[in-house]
């Protein structure tokens, strides 16, 4: 896999260099400040770019605002957004209509090198990635007559680890559950949102966004 990097503190963005190319993902460009990601990916767009969403020059979300500027300008190429802090508005507005190739992610999950390897790996492949911090708050939370309200407890656990960008053999490590089970319960979850024909995945990102909306 071949990633770009926008990240101003220069230690951690070279130990972030360093993982991905130990876990032989490619850093074609390492950079400080949203203006040289967008100059980077316009010369040559890389599979995934990773920002960080506070960038220089205001420190406030340049690298939010610069995905959002990729998304528009390059849609092919996947984003995944770093934050020290989960704020739900900002992976809503990144996640926009179609987080098809979308992740936002928590810094402190990068520590786990699976975690982000995967994470890239499914937002390469057309995937949402949300953070679980994100996403625990939310279960359990369905406004009366929402969306989410049509589903059973263990459905909108199901739906939960599929907005974490969890494929079902992996829902199915996480919830001791048999395949046929996560299968039978991923497709009553598109049933009673009452999404349209389609894949599956463009379905399951579906999924994801009607649970972030609720």
């Amino acid at each position: 896999m071949r990633v770009m990097l926008a990240e101003d503190g220069a230690i951690f963005r070279q130990g972030l260099t360093r993982l991905l190319e130990d876990a032989g993902v490619a850093v074609a460009a390492a950079v400080g400040d949203a203006p040289a990601i967008l100059a980077a990916v316009r010369a040559d767009p890389p599979e995934v770019a990773i920002l960080d969403v506070r960038m220089p020059p205001g420190f406030r979300l340049e690298g939010l605002d610069a995905a959002l500027r990729i998304r528009a300008e390059r849609p092919e190429v996947g984003l995944l957004v770093l934050s020290h802090h989960i704020e739900a508005q900002h992976a809503v507005r990144l996640l926009g209509d179609d987080p098809r190739g979308v992740g936002y992610l928590l810094k402190d999950r990068i520590a786990e090198l699976s975690e982000l390897t995967g994470a890239l790996a499914r937002i390469a492949a057309g995937g949402a990635v949300v953070d679980p911090a994100l996403v625990a708050p939310l279960v359990g939370r369905r406004r009366p007559g929402g969306p989410l309200a049509r589903l059973s407890e263990r459905e909108l656990e199901v739906l939960g680890l599929m907005a974490e960008g969890r494929s079902n053999q992996a829902i199915c490590r996480s919830l001791s559950l048999s395949p046929k089970t996560v299968e039978t319960h991923v497709r009553s979850i598109f049933r009673r949102l009452r999404l349209p024909d389609s894949s599956d995945d463009h379905r399951r990102v579906l999924a994801v966004l009607s649970y972030l909306r609720s």
